[in-house]
């Protein structure tokens, strides 16, 4: 006689582990962080990752490939939050609209109720200072913004409904706005730590009000 197949876990039972993998996976970023920002990311072992959670390697490797994508987590989940609130964003809007809409709009809620941990808006900015300066996540980081324009330009050209194979403005578009994200974060200093996602806001704001003069103007103006 076949052996019957197992039933099914009962919903809350597929809950209460979804929740607890969820917490293992929130508190391996943290440690992750802590760790990377104290001590540098070159001197981390995954080891001492897993060891601060009280878990073993082989685990840390059930929620990550890698220390690179350990790292790379809390942005990750930002840009496709992002992604998320751009495609909500209403029809009516120009491209350049919605996209800074969306991304005013991602990085207030990052900031919501989170002034301190792995997914506050200091330790993110902290993460961006510590990626540009780590060759290996500089470069891994740079493939997923790679890959991010690659989606943009596709929500633009169907939000547009131009195909971007012919008319080059959404890949421009996201570019440019990829390079506005960029400068805003790395002009960001020490002394604007305590200003919230809200300081975030206001030079994201002030970088997106010179992108049209700096393109189409004349600078001495």
């Amino acid at each position: 006689m076949a052996a019957q197949p197992a039933p099914p876990a009962p919903a809350q039972e597929q809950g209460l582990r979804a929740r607890k993998k969820q917490r293992t996976r929130d508190a391996l970023i943290e440690a992750a962080h802590r760790l990377f920002l104290g001590q540098g990311f070159a001197r981390t072992t995954v080891d001492e990752i897993a060891g601060a959670v009280d878990i073993s390697q082989r685990t840390f490797f059930r929620y990550f490939a890698n220390k690179d994508e350990v790292a790379l987590a809390v942005l990750a989940e930002a840009e496709d939050h992002f992604i998320r609130q751009l495609r909500a964003r209403p029809a009516a809007e120009t491209p350049l609209q919605a996209l800074r809409a969306a991304i005013v709009g991602s990085w207030r809620e990052h900031g919501a109720g989170r002034d301190t941990g792995p997914r506050s808006v200091t330790a993110a900015l902290e993460l961006i200072r510590m990626i540009e300066d780590t060759p290996t996540l500089l470069a891994a980081h740079l493939r997923r913004v790679t890959e991010q324009e690659r989606v943009l330009i596709g929500i633009i050209a169907e939000r547009e409904g131009v195909d971007p194979a012919e008319d080059l403005r959404p890949a421009v578009l996201a570019a440019a706005f990829g390079g506005v994200l960029r400068a805003a974060h790395l002009s960001w200093s020490a002394d604007q730590e305590d200003t919230g996602p809200e300081g975030m806001i206001a030079l994201i704001d002030r970088h997106f009000d010179q992108l049209t003069p700096a393109l189409a103007g004349h600078w001495r103006a």
